[in-house]
């Protein structure tokens, strides 16, 4: 049987086509498809229809409302790219619109081809998804073997934060970046930055997994808009990590700045604590994929430094938000 010509419309999926052996087969990518660095040589099927590296965190929200509202399009196909891939699977999602192309593209894609290649289309909310969906793949291009080592060493690494954790629990019954030692530390996790929203999908998972309490969100669910910042003050968190979708640590770092103007935001424990990280989003959070782990990872390594001091972690993962509070 030949092997299958494989279109990638998300970045995670392209990531589990090279861990399970299939980089070859792929033929067509996303602009955000850059990791390994391999998939950056592959044909750039898709776009982004504007450039948010040079917008700030407003800017590109207003800018993927307006989008919305009109009917516009957020991803935009390169047609003679698609019809010279000629593929016949495409991977897709299902989770958002704006962070990846949607059903709409997968549409559009199949009129410009003229057939109907085979459809996957990924939709995971929790880490437990993300393992389904790397097997999903897998049996989408004869590549169970592989699939099922990379599920199991994923699911190693998740056992070991939970076996770990709860060890902790027993004892000593705390949490490090507590008053009270009977407590988890109470944790927000922050998806965008202008306008505020919380992380939703698999983070609050992660959160309760590494030990934490997870704020303003559940499991599963998609992340959400805090339209009042009291709703951050009621919590009032001892660790915040910020992860606004698709940036990296230096974005971040630059854009968190912003909030040490308001006088709410200093007053919150965690600001005062000094208990305010940046990770890269990009890279360890947005993305369902097998890196999501080492996001896991990281949260672990904030919410108790020094039980996961052992723990490696790529120097880019993670940094803290050294800024005085006046």
């Amino acid at each position: 049987m030949s092997l299958k010509r494989i279109v990638s419309f998300l970045p995670s999926s392209t990531e589990i086509l090279y861990e399970i052996g299939a980089g070859a087969q792929i033929v067509g990518v996303t602009h955000e498809c850059k990791y390994p660095d391999d998939a950056k040589r592959k044909p750039r099927i898709i776009n982004s229809s504007f450039d948010p590296n040079k917008m700030s965190s407003k800017e590109v929200d207003e800018k993927v409302v307006d989008l919305m509202q009109s009917g516009a399009d957020i991803y935009v196909i390169n047609d003679e790219k698609l019809r010279e891939a000629k593929p016949d699977l495409i991977i897709a999602q299902g989770v958002c619109e704006v962070c990846a192309p949607f059903t709409k593209e997968i549409d559009r894609a199949t009129s410009i081809l003229g057939y109907s290649p085979d459809i996957l289309v990924l939709n995971p909310h929790d880490l437990d998804d993300i393992l389904i969906s790397i097997m999903d793949i897998a049996e989408r291009v004869d590549r169970v073997a592989e699939g099922r080592k990379l599920v199991v060493s994923l699911q190693k690494r998740i056992d070991n934060i939970r076996m770990r954790v709860g060890q902790r629990r027993r004892s000593d019954g705390g949490a490090s970046n507590c008053k009270d030692d009977n407590i988890k530390p109470k944790v927000l996790c922050i998806e965008w930055i202008s306008p505020f929203f919380t992380a939703g999908h698999w983070v609050p998972q992660m959160v309760e997994l590494a030990g934490g309490i997870n704020g303003l969100s559940s499991r599963g669910d998609p992340s959400r808009r805090i339209n009042n910042i009291n709703e951050i003050i009621k919590f009032d968190p001892d660790n915040i990590i910020l992860m606004p979708c698709g940036f990296d640590i230096h974005r971040t770092l630059s854009e968190a700045k912003t909030l040490y103007r308001y006088d709410k935001w200093k007053s919150l424990r965690a600001i005062q604590n000094n208990q305010v990280y940046a990770v890269n989003a990009g890279s360890y959070f947005s993305k369902p994929g097998p890196r999501i782990i080492i996001g896991l990872e990281v949260i672990a390594k904030i919410i108790n430094p020094k039980d996961f001091e052992d723990i490696k972690v790529p120097t880019d993962s993670f940094a803290k938000c050294d800024i005085v509070v006046n």
